[in-house]
């Protein structure tokens, strides 16, 4: 089947470099599935799972808090926020993160601009994400 190059970049590192067949992303305007020849666009990220198949073998998750994915039809750049394996996720970790998240927003809708409390929640809502994709702690 047909491939295309997948890198995957995070300000820690770079998670992943490789030909995949299909990549699904949690574009802001909804899930999107990728394939070779795909048309360019660059497209913003909400929080939630990127899903990597390749054949034959178990779709590989990974969870982004946000970012921009580069389209092309040879390959994708996905530039997150911050990504981490679904499997490396802490629910106990996660809930954490949401509680301060959502202090954070109260704090935002109390006195913040509209910019601000729109931040708060864009981080708000993935970090909710996380919590539902993160395996027990």
């Amino acid at each position: 089947m047909a491939t295309f190059d997948l890198e995957l970049v995070s300000p820690e590192k770079l998670l992943l470099s490789r030909p995949v067949e299909m990549a699904i992303i949690p574009a802001a305007e909804g899930d999107m599935g990728v394939l070779p020849g795909h048309s360019p666009m660059i497209v913003a990220l909400k929080g939630g799972v990127i899903e990597v198949r390749e054949a034959g073998k178990q779709p590989e998750r990974l969870f982004v808090a946000g970012g921009f994915a580069e389209i092309t039809p040879t390959r994708m750049t996905v530039l997150a926020d911050e990504a981490t394996p679904v499997a490396e996720l802490s629910r106990a970790q996660a809930e954490t993160r949401m509680r301060e998240a959502q202090a954070a927003y109260e704090a935002a809708a109390a006195s913040g601009t509209p910019e601000a409390r729109e931040a708060a929640m864009d981080r708000y809502l993935a970090t909710r994400k996380m919590v539902d994709v993160a395996g027990a702690a």
